[in-house]
């Protein structure tokens, strides 16, 4: 028996149907995060698999909503995809496979119910991103947007109670990681219009935003670039301090993502300039020595 079947049956997912519901998630999954799937496959408890990967679908699905099209096809898509989950989790029944999947996954673990509603009254502010001013502009999206849509994973990750470490820690991860998400995308964020770094930073670095769009490396973007890697590393490092707040069955999983993001810094880094010319990820032979680690820890 596979290792995915054997998670279906551990959370009790009997049903053919449901497990072909499931099934469907894992495959996105596996196809657009790649190495968060080989990561949770490899350290998670078998039970825990299937609900994980549900929620991660369930997150994509939301960005790409909120990313493709323009503004009033994006409010339209989104309005229409959130009625849709409002009644699935009011009658239980979905009317697609990531609902019914997503449906069986709240009954489970019930407290996905209050990250699934902060997530769906924030997720709009993600239509409205256009740039950043200044960083209390950044670090506001991340308390509207960035950090809601994490907890939909991080509440099954986490302890049963928590006493506001456990989410100080998941924010400390995702400011890091998105920071560094915008950076690293450049290029492909400019490409659609929109750039994630502050205003004033570039401005403190004599970058002009029409430089990045171009591609013209000028003086600055260096600084820059090596500027927002090291806040986002900072942030990382916060995030470590997660390990002590959470149970044991998903300690290793969330120490990787963590050692995963520090290695994608590091990437950026060295890349410098050049991410102007397209994003950059760690050596899989790293980010695999990071999860055989997390493994045998």
């Amino acid at each position: 028996m596979s290792g995915w079947k054997r998670g279906l049956d551990a959370a009790g997912v009997l049903e053919p149907g449901l497990r072909r519901d499931y099934g469907i998630q894992r495959e996105l999954v596996a196809r657009f995060r790649r190495t968060s799937y080989l990561a949770a496959r490899t350290l998670l408890p078998p039970a825990l698999l299937p609900h994980v990967v549900v929620a991660t679908a369930f997150m994509h699905h939301g960005d790409n909503l909120l990313d493709t099209g323009s503004r009033a096809h994006r409010a339209e898509a989104w309005a229409a995809w959130e009625r849709r989950v409002r009644a699935a989790l009011e009658t239980g029944c979905g009317d697609d496979p990531l609902l019914r999947a997503l449906v069986h996954t709240v009954a489970v673990h019930p407290r996905m119910r209050a990250a699934l509603d902060e997530y769906l009254v924030s997720a709009p502010a993600e239509l409205e991103f256009a740039g950043f001013a200044g960083e209390g502009d950044y670090q506001a999206y991340v308390d509207a947007y960035s950090l809601p849509a994490f907890m939909l994973v991080g509440c099954l990750l986490g302890p049963d109670a928590d006493d506001g470490r456990y989410r100080a820690a998941c924010r400390a991860f995702i400011e890091g990681s998105q920071r560094l998400d915008f950076v690293n995308d450049i290029a492909e964020d400019l490409a659609e219009g929109r750039l994630g770094i502050p205003a004033e930073t570039l401005e403190r670095f004599s970058v002009r935003s029409e430089d990045l769009a171009a591609g013209r490396a000028v003086p600055g973007v260096g600084e820059l670039v090596r500027d927002q890697v090291g806040l986002a590393e900072a942030a990382l490092r916060q995030a470590r301090a997660v390990s002590g707040l959470v149970p044991a069955s998903s300690r290793p999983l969330l120490e990787a993502l963590v050692e995963v993001e520090l290695l994608t810094a590091a990437a950026v880094r060295a890349r410098g300039p050049q991410v102007l010319r397209g994003s950059v990820s760690p050596s899989p032979v790293a980010s695999l020595g990071v999860l055989l680690r997390a493994r045998v820890r």
